[in-house]
């Protein structure tokens, strides 16, 4: 679809600071603007910052909302499977969950061979690796082959600016980065969660290629699913009519998520060593309708999309003073 001339002008109004002065424990991740606040809450306000490679590129028009709106839909179909971080939904962009102990790792659940990055199964098989997250994988395989069942590849979680490194289940016992009982625990959790995403995909005619969930601990100590869950950003959704075609055939299967970007960027150079080129505002506004018609199809419903005539930061902090008027 050719973008329209209105679509080019939703870059320039696009939610990239969230930074409320008002507010107290400020701090910035990749995309979301959060605040640590006093009373064991926190709050996540998603922007439109758009990361790849552990950089932020660009800005994306209905990005954060897509984000937010895409992981309630998620945390409210699998509340029965972990229970998740959140509290409530003040605006479109803003999630407020409970703050958490984080545990130290990420758990990557992958049922495909496939992938760009440099801690995906495909880059690392492409390179000659055949143990990849203490898996033993055979010779023979092609990129995006679905693998016999779905595993468990663990990542530390990097400090602000690093990048994540692949891990073991024995690494991670041996450090004692959690305890046996947690990782076990973890491992559970994330299998039943991903067996739902692929479910409830699968019956609108997606595939839940791969995922990344990150976990902590309540005040009583119960293991909690937090961050997002099964979005564009921390997931693969391939269209489900087009894989086998596409696999036989060597091409991409046609998708819906983060990896249109990565891969466009990887088709211009190499991110881990080259500067990263301005990305055309059209592909921007593709990539944008890609999220869109994701959370479309997953959830049935039509997304709205903010008035263009009303100041994003405007209507985010109408929401937080009726949802914190204590600080405003």
């Amino acid at each position: 679809m050719t973008p329209r001339t209105s679509d080019f002008q939703l870059l320039d109004h696009c939610l990239t600071d969230a930074e409320f002065s008002e507010l107290p424990g400020f701090y910035r991740n990749k995309v979301r603007d959060a605040y640590q606040l006093p009373d064991r809450r926190r709050l996540l306000i998603s922007t439109d910052r758009q990361s790849a490679f552990d950089q932020v590129l660009a800005a994306v028009p209905h990005k954060g909302q897509v984000l937010t709106q895409t992981a309630r839909y998620w945390f409210d179909q699998t509340e029965d499977v972990c229970p998740n971080h959140v509290i409530s939904y003040p605006d479109p962009n803003i999630v407020m969950v409970k703050d958490l102990d984080m545990l130290p790792i990420e758990i990557v659940v992958r049922s495909y061979l496939t992938g760009s990055t440099n801690t995906s199964l495909w880059s690392m098989y492409d390179q000659g690796n055949r143990v990849l997250y203490g898996h033993e994988f055979p010779e023979g395989l092609k990129k995006n082959q679905q693998l016999v069942e779905a595993i468990v590849t663990p990542t530390t979680k990097p400090a602000q600016g690093g990048h994540d490194a692949p891990i073991t289940e024995s690494e991670i016992l041996e450090t004692q980065l959690v305890t046996p009982a947690q990782w076990y625990e973890l491992v559970e959790r994330s299998l039943a969660l991903f067996a739902r995403g692929q479910e409830l995909a699968a019956k609108k005619g997606l595939i839940l290629v791969d995922t990344k969930y990150e976990f902590g601990l309540d005040e009583n100590g119960a293991i909690v699913v937090a961050d997002e869950i099964h979005t564009p950003d921390s997931s693969r959704f391939w269209i489900a009519e087009t894989y086998q075609e596409k696999f036989e055939s060597g091409e991409e299967p046609y998708s819906l998520d983060k990896e249109f970007l990565r891969l466009w960027i990887v088709g211009q150079c190499d991110p881990y060593k080259d500067p990263i080129p301005q990305i055309p505002a059209e592909t921007l506004i593709e990539f944008s309708n890609k999220y869109i018609a994701l959370f479309e199809r997953l959830t049935g419903l039509e997304f709205e999309k903010p008035d263009p005539l009303v100041s994003m930061r405007a209507r985010i902090r109408e929401a937080l003073a009726k949802e914190l008027p204590e600080y405003f």
